[in-house]
């Protein structure tokens, strides 16, 4: 059987319907992006339905690497946090080209590429501190929440105080709020796809009284992808700038993170981890078709692709070779023809899943010390800069710049790796002459 011959579902303990079973979990864990992607990018000017299509054919060939070359039960699509970096910061503040932002995305993924064929590999991962690292997670966590209740008018900007509530008798932020109460309620019941289905609940309440438009059809033929497919490489050139490194980093360094923790954390899950080294089984590749699909996701026009930590669900049910992750990318496949339901979700739908995923992003703080001062005081900025920055990268930069001079005042300075001294040097230098 040639699904037993690339699978090895014996070997595993699976069968195709659990396969299958598992696949479906994960898809409507993580169907939330088809439509949070292209309601973020657009507002960077990409064609919303271009980003959905750009958005399916980056989880298509991410899931089908994941599944066929390195046979983890793992989906890939767009990272959430990676895309409202492209748009909030790279774009929005520093006023980057969205095309230029694409082509940082692909040296990114080149550089990731690179990275996992060489031996270095397992080592810059380990040079990052596992503090800093939970901290970025969570800081983006509490980023995306902050933009979900901003975008939806539940968060103003006031002159006295910064922030302050909306006008809670708008029908729109009553929307979103009903969104947000009802996406955290079907969560909390453990609900699969808990989020979708509090989305596509909020989406008809919104289209039921009127806040939202009905949309023009349901089923039509798959967007073209022209308007933005191909930018990222006509656009290398660009590349010609500090700013422009900093934004490479950035999406080198959490993408790489992002990635090789959901797999270890996926894996562990699914009893892939070898009791006696502690090593992933396939994670060298697992980590390759990630970056392999980052690279071809900036081809067709969207921001990095990454490993969802989604996938546990499936896990959970069943879900133990790449054929689940096959089965997700043929879900993918099928979305693709509901593009017209794209029109009926507007920021009020959406803002529930991105606070939900920044809350369950948040739940990293868990794993740092914060007894330990000098490790606190690192993971605090980064988290708290990013959110008052409004800038992912600044919240990482102020982190970074902190840790080795608390690491040092604490006589820990030998604890602190080249890498570390660098990005700090960096950091300062891009505060000095680019910020």
């Amino acid at each position: 059987m040639i699904l037993e011959q690339l699978f090895h579902l014996r070997e595993n303990r699976t069968s195709v319907r659990r396969e299958l079973i598992g696949g479906l979990t994960t898809f409507l864990a993580m169907s939330y992006i088809l439509a949070v992607n292209p309601e973020l990018l657009g507002s960077t000017g990409m064609s919303k339905t271009a980003v959905f299509t750009a958005t399916i054919l980056a989880a298509i060939v991410g899931c089908l690497l994941m599944g066929l070359v390195a046979n983890f039960p793992v989906a890939l699509a767009p990272g959430m946090g990676l895309n409202a970096f492209f748009t909030y910061t790279v774009v929005q503040e520093w006023h980057i080209p969205w095309q230029t932002a694409l082509a940082g995305v692909f040296v990114a993924g080149i550089l990731f590429i690179l990275l996992t064929l060489s031996k270095l590999r397992d080592k810059l991962i380990n040079l990052i501190p596992s503090a800093l690292k939970y901290a970025v997670s969570a800081g983006i966590g509490l980023f995306i929440a902050f933009s979900g209740l901003q975008t939806t008018g539940i968060i103003v900007a006031n002159k006295s105080n910064a922030v302050a509530l909306g006008n809670l008798h708008s029908p729109t932020v009553l929307l979103a709020i009903f969104g947000i109460i009802v996406g955290i309620m079907l969560v909390t019941a453990d609900v699969t796809g808990g989020i979708f289905w509090g989305m596509f609940i909020t989406a008809a309440v919104g289209m039921i009284f009127g806040i939202i438009p009905l949309p023009t059809g349901i089923i039509s033929g798959v967007p073209s992808v022209q308007p933005i497919f191909g930018q990222a490489v006509t656009h290398l050139g660009n590349i010609n700038s500090f700013q422009m490194i900093i934004v490479i980093l950035t999406f080198f360094i959490i993408g790489l993170f992002d990635t090789s923790g959901t797999l270890v954390g996926v894996a562990t899950e699914a009893g892939m981890v070898d009791k006696e080294s502690g090593e992933v089984k396939g994670v060298g590749k697992a980590l390759f078709s990630g970056a392999l699909a980052t690279t071809l996701g900036a081809v067709f026009g969207t921001s990095p692709t990454t490993a969802y930590v989604e996938s546990t669900s499936g896990v959970a049910v069943g879900a133990r070779t790449g054929l689940s992750s096959v089965f997700v990318a043929l879900l993918f496949a099928i979305a693709a023809f509901f593009s017209p339901i794209l029109t009926v979700i507007t920021s009020a739908v959406t803002a529930s899943a991105l606070i939900i995923v920044g809350i369950l992003m948040l739940s990293n703080v868990q794993y740092i010390d914060w007894t330990k001062f000098e490790i606190a005081v690192p993971a605090f900025f980064t988290m708290i800069m990013m959110l008052l920055t409004y800038s992912i990268s600044e919240g990482m930069a102020v982190g970074f710049i902190f840790y080795p001079i608390t690491m040092t005042v604490k006589g820990r300075w030998r604890e602190v790796n080249a890498l570390m001294w660098t990005m700090m040097v960096v950091f300062i230098l891009y505060f000095a002459f680019v910020a």
